[in-house]
């Protein structure tokens, strides 16, 4: 028996790929900025300044990958 999944539900599942993709670049990128931070060793006060910054970019970036796992899965289910 073979199944045919509708255009709209490959395209969900490919566009979660990308968002869930992007995502992970993102936390990548933050991973890289706090390295160098702590590689520089930077003083209490501009440690926590730098770390202020990334917070933001890593929880947008987690809240990519969370949307896009979302939305393969549920194209995975509909499909």
């Amino acid at each position: 028996m073979e199944q045919t999944t509708s255009p709209i539900f490959d395209a969900i599942i490919w566009g979660g790929t990308a968002l869930s993709l992007l995502g992970l670049l993102g936390l990548i990128y933050c991973i890289i900025r706090v390295s160098r931070a702590k590689r520089a060793q930077l003083d209490d006060e501009a440690m926590r300044a730098e770390l202020k910054k990334v917070v933001p970019l890593n929880l947008g970036a987690l809240f990519l990958s969370v949307i896009g796992l979302m939305m393969v899965i549920i194209g995975i289910f509909l499909a």
